[in-house]
C-alpha cells in the first residue's frame, strides 16, 4: 500500500537527519550507552539542527510549522539507525505542548527563544514515590508566599525522563487541598528554573532498558518559584495535563510502530547473513514465515499510527483513539521484537546488537504514558461499558 502521510519536505527532513545520526550519532552512540546519558551539549547541535524549533512559531526562533510528521521521521530515523536523542524527545513531544497552551505571551518570549537553542532543556515532573498513575494523590505542594511574589515548593518527583540535563522543569503540585467531589482539584503546573536555590537531582536511575535517556529522582526543599512562572490558572492543572495525553500517548504509539518497523530490518539484515548448517538462517521456511508475519504486524501497526497521526495534526485525536492506537502499536512492537531478537539466536541477547538493547527499550511502552490496562480502561469506557 502506497504511504500518504509524508511530503517531499519530510522527506528532505529525512535525509537531513538520517545523515547527521550517521555523522554526530552512530561514531559515538556506544560511548553514550557506557556513560548512560548523552552529552549535554550534543543537545545544542539539535538546536542548531533545527529539530526543536519545528514547531515553535517564527517569531520566537522556530519554524512556525504546526505539525507532528517531522517529529515521526525522527522517531522512525532513530529507530533504524538503532540510536536515540537521550532526553530531547521529552523537551519537545511533553515540554513545548504545555508552553504554546499555557504560557503567557511574556513567558513565551523568556522560555521558546532558549527552548529552540537548546540553551534551555524542558522536562515533565508529574510521577511521585507511592502515587504512580495517582496524579490526583500527588503530595508535592507549593504555597502562596504572603505578598503573593512567589510559590514555596516541598516534595519529590520520581521517574523523571531528562531529569538530570533539564534546565526548566514543569512541576505539578498542590497549591489547594483536594474537594470532597474532586480530588482532581488544586493541582498547578510550575516551569521551575533547575538553579533555583534547594532543588535538587538525586539518583539517575538504572533502568532496564533507554539506558542513554537520563531519568531521575527530584527533590524541592523550600525552592521559591516566581509568581510569573506558574502556567496557566491555579488549581486547573489537572485538567490541563488530561489535555496533552492524546499527544503523548500517540508519541509513544508511534514510537513503538517505528522499534517494530526497525526491528524487522535489523533481523532480515542478520538471517540474510548468517549461516547455519551450511545455509543462511533466511533460507529456512520458519525464518521466511516467521519474518513475513512481523511484516503484517508492521503494517498494521504503521496504518494505525499513520492514521493518529493524521488526527493529531488536525486537532482531532481523541482521548480513545489514542489509547487505541498507544495499545495497539505497542503491543505489536512487544510481539514484533521479541520474535526478531529469537531470529538473531544467541546473539540477540548480546547488547552489542541492536535488536538486544531495542528489546530492552521498547518494554516500557506498555508501561509509561498509561500502562496497557489503563488504555483498555478508556477504550471500554468510550465504547459504553
Amino acid at each position: 500500500m502506497r504511504r500518504t502521510v509524508f511530503n517531499e519536505d519530510h522527506e528532505a527532513f529525512r535525509e537531513t537527519i538520517r545523515a547527521f545520526i550517521e555523522a554526530e550519532v552512530v561514531p559515538v552512540h556506544d560511548d553514550w550507552y557506557a556513560a548512560g546519558q548523552v552529552p549535554r551539549d550534543f543537545y545544542y547541535k539539535l538546536g542548531e539542527l533545527g529539530v526543536f524549533g519545528i514547531r515553535v512559531p517564527e517569531e520566537y526562533g522556530g519554524a512556525g510549522v504546526d505539525s507532528h510528521k517531522f517529529e515521526a521521521v525522527m522517531y522512525e530515523e532513530t529507530a533504524r539507525a538503532g540510536v536515540t536523542f537521550g532526553g530531547s524527545g521529552v523537551h519537545v513531544l511533553l515540554g513545548l505542548p504545555y508552553i504554546r497552551m499555557l504560557a503567557t505571551e511574556a513567558q513565551k518570549q523568556r522560555y521558546l527563544p532558549k527552548f529552540v537553542t537548546g540553551e534551555e532543556m524542558w522536562a515533565l515532573a508529574m510521577t511521585e514515590p507511592g502515587t504512580g498513575s495517582d496524579l490526583a494523590g500527588m503530595k508535592t505542594t507549593a504555597k502562596r508566599s504572603a505578598d503573593g511574589s512567589h510559590y514555596v515548593l516541598n516534595g519529590a518527583k520520581t521517574f523523571i525522563t531528562g531529569g538530570v540535563h533539564a534546565d526548566r522543569v514543569i512541576v505539578c503540585a498542590r497549591t489547594s487541598p483536594p474537594r470532597e467531589d474532586d480530588r482532581r482539584f488544586g493541582i498547578s503546573l510550575f516551569a521551575v528554573d533547575t538553579t533555583s536555590e534547594g532543588y535538587s537531582v538525586g539518583r539517575k536511575l538504572d533502568k532496564l532498558g533507554l539506558k542513554i535517556s537520563d531519568t531521575a529522582e527530584l527533590a524541592f526543599t523550600d525552592v521559591k518559584v516566581p509568581a510569573e512562572d506558574l502556567l496557566g490558572e491555579e488549581n486547573a492543572g489537572f485538567s490541563y495535563l488530561g489535555r496533552n495525553l492524546p499527544s503523548e500517548r500517540w508519541g509513544i504509539a508511534f514510537g513503538a510502530y517505528a522499534q517494530a518497523k526497525a526491528a524487522v530490518r535489523f533481523a532480515q539484515n542478520y538471517v540474510q547473513e548468517r549461516t547455519v548448517f551450511g545455509k543462511t538462517v533466511a533460507s529456512f521456511q520458519n525464518t521466511k514465515f516467521e519474518l513475513a508475519a512481523c511484516q503484517a504486524e508492521v503494517d498494521a501497526a504503521e496504518a494505525v499510527a499513520d492514521r493518529a497521526l493524521e488526527a493529531l495534526d488536525a486537532g482531532e485525536l481523541t482521548a480513545a483513539e489514542a489509547a487505541s492506537a498507544k495499545l495497539f502499536c505497542t503491543e505489536v512492537a512487544h510481539r514484533v521484537i521479541d520474535r526478531c531478537l529469537q531470529l538473531h539466536g544467541g546473539y540477540g541477547f548480546m547488547n552489542e546488537y541492536p535488536i538486544a538493547r531495542l528489546y530492552a527499550d521498547n518494554r516500557v511502552n506498555r508501561i509509561y504514558g498509561g500502562t496497557s490496562e489503563v488504555m483498555k480502561s478508556i477504550i471500554a469506557k468510550s465504547m459504553g461499558l
